[in-house]
């Protein structure tokens, strides 16, 4: 599972944004909390923590692109009200 979620941290960042990313965080918690249930039996431990954090890191990382995608607009939106300019160009 931690293979999986490194895996699906890599996809997220290059063919399946938002997809990979999700499967990244859920994965990786999932292989970290059987890697602690198993008391040293399992390893991989490294593996699920960079498959969250990549995961993790694009999910921040997108979100963070579309508020200020919708911040610049809406601003320049007030801005040109504010100047008077209609919407008819």
């Amino acid at each position: 599972m931690a293979i999986f979620s490194l895996v699906s941290g890599l996809l997220g960042w290059t063919l399946l944004p938002w997809l990979g990313s999700l499967a990244a965080v859920v994965l990786g918690h999932m292989a970290r909390a059987e890697i602690r249930r198993s008391n040293g039996g399992l390893d991989g431990d490294g593996l699920a923590i960079a498959g969250l954090v990549l995961g993790w890191a694009m999910i921040v990382i997108s979100l963070l692109t579309i508020l200020a995608v919708v911040l610049f607009f809406g601003g320049l939106a007030v801005l040109l009200g504010f100047l008077g300019v209609s919407g008819n160009l």
